[in-house]
């Protein structure tokens, strides 16, 4: 279970354990259903707050490119149309979509979609 899911978890506990033991307090006036209803919002939302200045997981991280351009290499040069980057340092899945010509003339080197170096 991740930290999101904690936190909401507890809030959601939090929130219903404070209104059944309201529930058990004996009612003298009406100004107490407003004071119960204002404690249990305050405990509801420091819970969201908190759930949700945490990092969700389960977003990949990684590099994702699309709509590329075009690459030309000439002369020994080397162009990549996408996504080049050291296979250690992507850090997640790397996705190249709709990536743009290569060309290469002259000894040139180019690339269209992923090059891993």
């Amino acid at each position: 279970m991740n930290l999101r899911r904690v936190a909401l978890l507890a809030t959601v506990l939090a929130v219903g354990g404070l209104l059944a033991w309201l529930s058990v307090v004996k009612w003298d006036s009406a100004s107490k259903i407003a004071t119960v209803a204002c404690a249990l919002g305050a405990v509801a939302a420091v819970g969201v707050a908190i759930w949700a200045a945490l990092p969700a997981s389960g977003l990949a991280k990684g590099i994702a490119v699309s709509r590329t351009g075009k690459a030309v290499a000439r002369r020994n040069g080397s162009a990549t149309s996408g996504v080049r980057t050291p296979a250690s340092s992507a850090g997640g899945p790397v996705r190249a979509d709709r990536t743009g010509d290569a060309e290469a003339s002259d000894g040139g080197d180019a690339t269209s979609g992923i090059r891993l170096n």
